[in-house]
């Protein structure tokens, strides 16, 4: 099964007093980079979002949105703080005492200094947010991963057309390679003819030439190695899982392969062909790319 690296994904759970909603996202990177937006009430759960995350993607840059809605009356606390009120007392009475000042202090002026009264709110049971939470992450997760197969399908089918191209032109270079040696020999000959008419040509000499330039437009190892390549790219796809890396790897040789044979070419329709085979091995190195 292949995956592509771009995909979408989303997953909601409302519950008795709250709703979660978990949406994801990504496009092509060479690692996994998660990013996750959220309000700061769920901090507390980031590493573990992350760490559920990592068991559906190994691969891509990954941006995660998740919002949440508390429907629930908050429950909180009211707390006097005596000792802060008594330090502000003492405080405003020297003052009046230092400036020869009215002591007009009343509870209600007194109450309006900071941390006097202070509000804190209940704790929600974290354990029971994490279930409901956890429960949108899977949602969004398996929409996320199932729109990556689909679009892993695709690129498959797209490569494998790709690669029957490309034995294609493969074997016409191959079919190609022995009569280039045969109409150089004959161009020499030819040639030879012109220029010393009804001389006797030295026929070891004649093999000679054509073996030098037989060895240099020769590119059989070459074609040996962009079919292996074929093979193990045909393979690898088939066989599916977090392949993206190994087929960046192979059709780079690909390219390398392809290179040498057409920095080899010393013929119109093999240089042709060399080229066709260029263009369909950066098509399918842009393809790549987008695999897992």
């Amino acid at each position: 099964m292949i995956k592509s690296m771009t995909g979408f994904g989303r997953g909601e759970v409302v519950g008795n007093s709250r709703k979660f909603t978990v949406e994801i996202k990504s496009v092509n990177h060479r690692y996994l980079d998660v990013n996750i937006k959220m309000p700061k009430t769920l901090n507390f759960f980031e590493s573990a979002i992350r760490s559920e995350l990592k068991k559906y993607i190994s691969r891509g840059k990954v941006d995660v949105f998740i919002s949440y809605e508390d429907f629930s009356e908050k429950k909180s606390t009211l707390h006097y703080n005596r000792e802060t009120a008594a330090e502000y007392l003492k405080y405003l009475r020297q003052m009046a005492e230092d400036f020869r000042l009215e002591d007009d202090i009343r509870v209600s002026v007194l109450s309006r200094f900071p941390e006097v009264f202070t509000v804190e709110e209940t704790d929600a049971d974290e354990e029971e947010m994490w279930k409901e939470l956890h429960r949108a992450v899977e949602g969004a997760a398996g929409m996320f991963v199932d729109a990556r197969v689909t679009e892993g399908g695709n690129l498959r089918e797209d490569l494998i057309g790709k690669l029957v191209g490309m034995r294609e032109l493969v074997a016409f270079i191959l079919e190609r390679s022995p009569r280039i040696i045969e109409e150089y020999r004959r161009r020499l000959e030819e040639r030879v003819k012109e220029l010393l008419g009804d001389v006797h040509v030295d026929e070891a000499r004649l093999l000679t030439e054509v073996t030098i330039f037989s060895d240099k437009v020769c590119v059989d190892e070459e074609l040996v190695r962009l079919r292996s390549h074929i093979e193990a790219t045909e393979s690898t796809l088939l066989a599916g899982g977090a392949v993206g890396r190994k087929l960046d790897f192979i059709a780079q040789e690909m390219n390398r392969e392809a290179n040498t044979i057409l920095s080899k070419c010393n013929d119109l329709e093999t240089s042709n062909a060399a080229i066709e085979l260029k263009t369909e091995i950066e098509k399918i190195r842009e393809q790549i790319q987008n695999i897992e």
